[in-house]
């Protein structure tokens, strides 16, 4: 089976075992009980490509704004509402699967001034720690590795629901987005502008739109 999912297609997952899901890394930090919200939604939950987007946008030319995804991708998720601290995510891009609209563009991207997606096929994302800091905002910390470079990341996550669709899927849905240091993780591509500045804006920022569909429930 492809490692990867691809967001053109939506089959209903299989179940996968706890031994599946990685064992590092909480997701939930230990400041006071679990949201209530939170707390209905124990057990295993997989990122239904489909109808996701793990996204990115980036100042060019200091003009304009270019925006991409990354199209390829496997999610682990568990959530833990009696015991929060148990909780854990994971998502591993394919960095050949970064689509802005233009080849060419891409090609770049892919290359050595960037991704270098030949040596590093991969990125990976990996939870360390939430909590709540608002009306459904929560505050995610993890660790990013991209070229094998790990650095820590905030992401701040927006709950917009929770609900059962018509074909029987128990779906949840959450926004989620952070801003990185692109050269930090040794994306060190800088033509100059004439005029000054940076061609490619060293400040990126990531995306995500989620919408995960249960795979195991929590009983």
């Amino acid at each position: 089976m492809n490692l990867f999912t691809r967001a053109a297609s939506l089959r209903r997952p299989a179940s996968p075992t706890a031994s599946q899901l990685p064992h590092e890394s909480p997701a939930f930090g230990p400041d006071g009980p679990p949201d209530p919200t939170l707390a209905t939604l124990t057990g295993e939950w997989m990122i239904d490509a489909a109808h996701s987007r793990i996204g990115f946008s980036v100042r060019h030319a200091l003009v304009t704004t270019v925006r991409g995804a990354f199209t390829e991708y496997q999610s682990r998720l568990y959530f833990d509402g009696r015991d929060p601290a148990r909780s854990r995510a994971e998502i591993v891009l394919s960095t050949t699967s970064v689509d802005t609209g233009v080849e060419q563009r891409d090609a770049h991207l892919m290359g050595r001034d960037f991704l270098d997606a030949a040596t590093y096929p991969r990125m990976r994302f990996v939870s360390t720690a939430v909590r709540p800091v608002g009306n459904d905002v929560y505050r995610m910390a993890g660790e990013l590795t991209i070229k094998s470079i790990t650095r820590p990341v905030d992401l701040e996550l927006t709950y917009i629901g929770h609900v059962m669709d018509p074909f029987g899927y128990e779906r949840v849905g959450f926004d989620g987005t952070t801003t990185i240091n692109r050269s930090e993780w040794g994306l060190m591509y800088n033509q100059r502008l004439a005029e000054g500045g940076a061609m490619v804006s060293e400040k990126v920022r990531l995306q995500f739109d989620i919408a995960a569909i249960r795979t195991i429930p929590g009983g």
